[in-house]
């Protein structure tokens, strides 16, 4: 089948595969607490670290052989397998934390539909709040998959790509109409400042915010001419980003001075202003658009539960983790996979509200611990990428897409994204200083303590690898061919790149109707159900 739609995608189809990820709304509160020089960082991070990515992932992906793994292949290729199960379980386990910041969203849009502000201060109550709706999402996961992308696609729709629109537009007319603007906006606001390392930490959610295109440098090899498409769809979104997330956090910036904004309910707050300006009469609508883009961040989380799941379940076929991990259920749910990281997710959650330092600083650990576990995937793929174009040309040149100006030009692109992963990496360390409210001791015991402990864990488990488990079983990739319905609508780190097939040992018999009973008198068949019945436990 792949075969048949390599040469399907086109230039605009790639673009809107990819797309999703541009419109990060929960992000703009973080971004606007930079200021105007939210633009700088954008750009920065754009043109030095997301174009970078895409392009060194691409040429990686379109490499005969590498084409069906991923960032698991690209590194266990260049690199050893050793290090692409730890990429592809850095890449797997920032998702456990990166659902914090979004369930931190989720709540405050809740606190404003209900008028409950204490929801999103209290930290008990946050708790309650954030794990419950958490695993009333888990558990509506494990049914299976069916409806989630659809929902996510109509919840992408009107709960954030409209609500946005909204914004930005009240926005304009608010500064157009004369009202005060809350930023300075002057050519040297434009820059941080670079004296002050503290200033710079917010580099980091502009990062996070371009994270995840290296899983659509997989579709690369389905265009019809990548060496000419594939730089231009690039280019195309990294300056349509630029400018959505723009007009996002500035909007956000104009109405709200920086040390009131509330991290997780900013776009709230800013429609509460915006709307309330024309009359305090109308704060139902503020309401409505709560509730809508809570749903849209709500059905966004549900497309997360399962999708990241995707490319450990094929290292558990492979027999690098526990052999519980390969069992599925009746609707081809990986229901340990995703038990397993419900617990993390939990865990995560109980140590960033309780322990986090407070409101606005447990939203910015949550990014930062997210950005530095997932920055240690890219560190492996540049270094992957390196290697391959300095040590293996021979298979470099038969890339489907390649960075034009040879080994000198590559080496500079792999080289630019490796120096800002670890620029960004450094500086997530230290406290921000733009961040109202919130102590900063919390947030640099948390993410030191996080990151090393999540740091050596791959390599634990895999020291504890049984081969003897691997089912042989090769995973298929999603392609634009045979991609579940509205499967794209999702953000690209968390669809997941591979169709889960299991081995049919691996599905949990329990899940399935009780069988007829008293029909089957025989002793052989008595023999024959029990062994059936061995097999799933």
């Amino acid at each position: 089948m792949e075969d048949n739609t390599k040469k399907q995608l086109t230039l605009f189809g790639f673009f809107t595969i990819t797309a999703s990820m541009v419109m990060a709304v929960y992000e703009y509160p973080s971004f606007a607490t930079s200021g105007f020089s939210l633009l700088f960082f954008l750009l920065f991070g754009g043109f030095f670290w997301f174009i970078p990515v895409a392009l060194c992932a691409a040429e990686m992906a379109t490499i005969p052989g590498w084409e069906t793994g991923g960032v698991f292949t690209w590194v266990s290729e260049s690199l050893g397998e050793r290090w692409g199960f730890a990429a592809i379980f850095y890449q797997f386990f920032e998702i456990t934390v990166g659902y914090i910041p979004m369930l931190y969203f989720i709540n405050g849009s809740l606190s404003y539909l209900f008028d409950w502000p204490g929801l999103n201060v209290n930290p008990h109550l946050k708790l309650i709040s954030i794990l419950i709706v958490f695993w009333l999402l888990t558990f509506s996961q494990l049914g299976g998959t069916k409806y989630t992308a659809k929902i996510a696609r109509i919840g992408f729709i009107f709960g954030i790509v409209i609500p946005a629109i909204i914004l930005i537009v009240l926005a304009i007319a608010y500064v157009v109409a004369g009202n005060k603007v809350n930023m300075e906006i002057s050519w040297n606001a434009f820059f941080p400042d670079f004296t002050k390392v503290n200033s710079l930490v917010i580099l980091v959610s502009f990062i996070l915010s371009y994270m995840g295109v290296e899983a659509s440098a997989s579709h690369a090899n389905e265009m019809a001419n990548p060496k000419k498409q594939y730089p231009i769809a690039i280019l195309m979104l990294v300056i349509i980003a630029i400018v959505i997330s723009s007009a996002g956090g500035l909007s956000i910036a104009t109405v709200i001075p920086v040390n009131e904004i509330n991290l997780s309910a900013g776009v709230n707050q800013t429609f509460a202003i915006l709307i309330n300006h024309y009359g305090s009469h109308l704060d139902w609508i503020v309401r409505i658009i709560a509730a809508f883009i809570g749903l849209g961040v709500l059905a966004e989380v549900s497309a997360w539960i399962v999708g990241p799941s995707r490319a450990m379940y094929v290292a558990a076929q492979k027999g690098i983790l526990p052999a519980v991990f390969k069992k599925v259920n009746k609707n081809d749910v990986p229901v340990p996979l995703v038990m397993f990281q419900g617990i993390i997710v939990t865990i995560w959650a109980i140590i960033l509200t309780l322990g986090g330092g407070g409101n606005n600083m447990s939203f910015m650990t949550a990014m930062s611990l997210t950005v530095v576990i997932y920055l240690m995937t890219y560190f492996l793929l540049f270094i992957g990428y390196l290697v391959l174009v300095l040590k293996r040309k021979s298979t470099d040149s038969q890339a489907g897409y390649q960075i034009p100006g040879g080994v000198v030009v590559k080496c500079i692109v792999g080289a630019v994204g490796l120096l800002v992963s670890l620029f960004a990496f450094i500086i997530s360390f230290f406290p921000p200083s733009n961040i109202p409210g919130g102590s900063t001791g919390e947030y640099e015991t948390i993410l030191t303590v996080g990151f090393i402990v999540v740091l050596i864990l791959p390599f634990i488990i895999y020291e504890f690898r049984d081969k003897r488990n691997a089912t042989g079983i090769e995973p298929t990739r999603i392609t634009t061919g045979n991609a579940p319905e509205h499967h794209f609508f999702g953000h690209p780190k968390a669809r997941g790149e591979f169709h889960i097939t299991p081995h049919p040992d691996d599905v949990m018999q329990q899940d399935e109707p009780k069988a007829e009973p008293k029909e089957e008198p025989k002793v052989e068949e008595k023999v024959d159900s029990t062994d059936d019945q061995k097999k799933s436990e």
